[in-house]
């Protein structure tokens, strides 16, 4: 659940790699957040428009559709590396040790794998939409302006091979904490208490993070 984990660092070639990767999530979720704004700032231009000027936003929709994988995907990897994606914990939250991390790898390798036929499904659906040789290089586009479609259809493969690189980091952390039977690994999400929780979101609220 969102809030409830967290990720140890240390000098580690494994921590190094997350925190590296981190950065590009970061920007991932900014894109998606900036996304969130402009939709709301068109919104205003569009209702504002027809209440006073008679002239709504021209292809309105199809901007609101163009945004959706910016939205809706863009974060997805973000989230992964901070433990923020619902689950069940009812079974996993009573593990502890080395049956926790083997509990951990094979659900994360599930989800990689499952990734590896999103990856591909939406690579071909991108494929199928984008063409040199169109106008715009754009095989098909949006119903009312004729926007192309093709650079919303990239952001989703592109989105989830960053998920699957994250995925990856995540096997690599679960796997090393099962053999080593570590008690804190690094570059996974770590479950909190409600006490850790507070105690980290007061650091938050001092700058302290």
């Amino acid at each position: 659940m969102a809030g409830s984990s967290a990720v140890l660092e240390d000098g580690s070639l494994l921590s190094r790699l997350d925190k590296g990767l981190l950065r590009l999530e970061t920007a991932f979720a900014l894109a998606s957040g900036v996304a969130v704004f402009m939709l709301m700032v068109l919104a205003v231009w569009s209702v504002g428009g027809r209440k006073f000027f008679a002239t709504p936003l021209a292809g309105y929709v199809d901007w609101i559709e163009f945004a959706m994988p910016l939205i809706a995907i863009m974060g997805i990897s973000y989230t992964q590396r901070n433990g923020g994606h619902v689950r069940m914990d009812i079974l996993i939250g009573q593990l502890k040790g080395r049956a926790l991390w083997a509990a951990e790898f094979f659900s994360v390798v599930l989800i990689f794998i499952l990734m590896l036929a999103l990856i591909w499904g939406s690579w071909a659906h991108f494929q199928r939409s984008f063409d040199f040789a169109a106008p715009f290089w754009s095989r098909d586009s949006s119903i009312d302006i004729g926007l192309p479609i093709w650079p919303a259809k990239l952001i989703v493969p592109l989105a989830f091979s960053v998920l699957a690189l994250r995925l990856l980091l995540q096997i690599w952390g679960y796997g090393r904490a099962f053999v080593l039977g570590l008690e804190h690994p690094v570059a996974v999400p770590l479950v909190q208490s409600a006490a850790e929780q507070a105690m980290a979101e007061a650091e938050h609220l001092d700058g302290r993070d």
